[in-house]
């Protein structure tokens, strides 16, 4: 179980108790009125119960701390004082001292405890059928005294309410709970957005320059048409055929990949503040004082 100091535990735990702090209180003997020490912190366990007050005993031990658990106790705010239940200077010189700079395991509570551990607490007769007027100093059919044992590991303080509850008639407290809203988050997909990609046809058209060629015939009178020719010079030839290619180009198109754009894909946040509202409830205290005088502090 580990213990903190009530200002480690909650730094604004003087507004819970209306400004009031419980450290610097005298310490005084209930039976006596005879004043021991101060408080110097408050111990607290993991969920924030009270479990010690750390008292110097500078009026009956210079210089020494001990714990005084809270059940032995009694707060008065009236006169600003705590009166220890039971405590004497016996049991203090007994107790170990208190140092903050050491870690509280079990071992030392069980030093504590078994101080202020009285044995009539835990007295139990072993036949419970037997009535108590029975008993006598030498009955052994009771168990005077038994000192309780426990495990580290199966320990509470609610094992020894003697110690460590708070006696309802010294500590009467009526708890009010009001309702708060605590603003909190979750995360939850609202859509989602699909990127892919498919392939569109079209129709590309493209203009290809090209040649073809064609035979052109031209028959012409020569300027010496008319004029006789030798016979060697007239060469007359049957079946005489002049050839002539003809060419022309046609487009050859072919079709190449070319990288176009890239799609680059990211997300971003937004930032916004929503408000939300609910009702809450809170407890108020109603007060009847039936005609008696009452203070309210």
């Amino acid at each position: 179980m580990v213990l903190y100091k009530l200002e480690d535990f909650e730094p604004n735990y003087r507004d819970t108790f209306e400004g009031r702090d419980i450290n610097g209180l005298g310490v005084y003997t209930q039976a006596t009125d005879e004043k021991v020490g101060t408080v110097s912190d408050v111990l607290v366990d993991e969920e924030g119960h009270f479990r010690y007050l750390v008292v110097d005993l500078g009026f009956w031990i210079f210089g020494k701390k001990v714990l005084l658990p809270i059940g032995r106790a009694r707060i008065d705010y009236n006169v600003d004082r705590v009166y220890t239940i039971g405590l004497t200077r016996e049991q203090a010189e007994d107790l170990p001292e208190f140092n903050g700079r050491e870690t509280l395991d079990y071992d030392y509570e069980e030093r504590v405890r078994g101080v202020y551990r009285q044995p009539t607490d835990y007295a139990q007769p072993l036949d419970a059928s037997l009535p108590l007027e029975a008993t006598t100093p030498l009955d052994t059919t009771y168990q005077q005294s038994v000192t309780p044992t426990y495990a580290p590991d199966s320990y509470t303080y609610e094992n020894e309410p003697s110690l460590y509850g708070l006696n309802e008639q010294d500590h009467q407290t009526l708890r009010l709970y009001e309702e708060r809203l605590i603003a909190g988050k979750r995360r939850q997909k609202t859509g989602e957005v699909t990127i892919g990609k498919h392939i569109e046809t079209d129709t590309a058209r493209i203009a290809v320059p090209v040649e073809r060629e064609r035979v052109v015939i031209e028959r012409v009178t020569p300027a010496d048409a008319g004029t006789a020719v030798s016979g060697g010079e007239a060469d007359f030839r049957e079946g005489e055929v002049a050839r002539i290619e003809i060419h022309e180009e046609t487009p050859e198109v072919r079709k190449e990949a070319f990288l176009r754009e890239e799609v680059r894909v990211r997300k971003v946040v937004d930032h916004d503040t929503v408000e939300t509202q609910e009702t809450v409830r809170r407890e108020e205290l109603d007060i009847n004082t039936g005609n008696l005088p009452v203070e309210e502090r």
